[in-house]
């Protein structure tokens, strides 16, 4: 490990957060929203989006610990560890707190809509996001890390939330967790190379130490052109002609600007929140101004 990186200043908890990382909890729940042909139970799925953020932060805060632990990352001036001052026992048990709070509410909102038969599916993905964490070599340090996080926010985030939602499974439900399974491996693709030679130091396999920085994000881009294809298809086969041709437009245009500008996690959720927030508008607007 490069222990010179413990010698950096500590940092405040705003510092680490990052909100915008979160957005990846968040559009698909926006997603389901915008995608629904039926109407749907609106305190069940932002109850629901809140849960998955808490997982998430959960999750950030495991992999932080991990990675200070491992030695890889050494170089992320905000992580959740130098909030702790150090402390890694802190910062896991912070990362617990908000994983075991985010479990429950999860928990208590399909019991409440007697809707625990999603359990079944949805519980082994937690776990399997746990796992990406956890142990000497966890999933993130292996090939099998991708595929994880693809699993994770596709079939697990929203296909839970779409179902949570009260709509029925079908084509637009299976072409939702194709995009975001695609969307999410893209953001984690974006994120990797600038990590590569501490990540290959400290063992991580990732798709970028395999690869290379320049098919990391070619791969990258791919991905996140391939999700919003498959979310403008959805939104044609199920909202009116004005809102698909708006997501279509703002789609091919978010796709356009990131090979201009090339990938990172902030451009790639900035761009996609720029697409659901002028569908959204698109959908709405009509009705309050006629």
């Amino acid at each position: 490990m490069n222990h010179s990186s413990k010698n950096k200043p500590t940092i405040k908890w705003w510092q680490a957060l990052n909100p915008a990382i979160y957005l990846v909890s968040v559009l698909p729940g926006i997603a389901v929203w915008l995608l629904s042909a039926s109407p749907i139970n609106h305190s069940a799925l932002w109850a629901a989006t809140f849960a998955v953020v808490l997982l998430q932060h959960g999750i950030n805060l495991l992999n932080d610990t991990k990675d200070w632990q491992l030695g890889a990352d050494t170089e992320k001036y905000d992580s959740w560890v130098r909030v702790h001052h150090g402390n890694v026992s802190t910062a896991f048990i912070h990362g617990l707190v908000s994983l075991i709070t985010g479990g429950i509410l999860g928990l208590l909102i399909l019991f409440l809509h007697q809707q625990l038969w999603i359990l079944g599916f949805a519980l082994p993905l937690v776990v399997l996001g746990i796992l990406y964490n956890a142990g000497h070599r966890p999933l993130s340090y292996t090939a099998a890390g991708e595929w994880a996080t693809a699993l994770c926010y596709g079939p697990g985030v929203f296909g839970g939330l779409w179902f949570v939602a009260e709509q029925p499974f079908g084509w637009p439900s299976m072409f939702g967790m194709t995009a975001f399974a695609a969307f999410s491996t893209a953001l984690l693709f974006s994120h990797q190379p600038p990590q590569i030679e501490t990540d290959r130091q400290a063992g991580k396999n990732s798709f970028a130490v395999r690869h290379g920085p320049s098919i990391t994000y070619r791969v990258s881009t791919y991905l996140f052109s391939a999700s919003m294809c498959l979310l403008a298809v959805t939104c044609w086969g199920s909202r009116d002609i004005l809102t698909a041709t708006v997501f279509t437009l703002t789609a091919i245009t978010s796709v356009l600007w990131l090979k201009y500008t090339g990938p990172n996690p902030k451009r790639i959720l900035q761009y996609a929140s720029s697409v659901f927030i002028a569908s959204l508008s698109a959908m709405y607007l009509p009705n309050l101004l006629f």
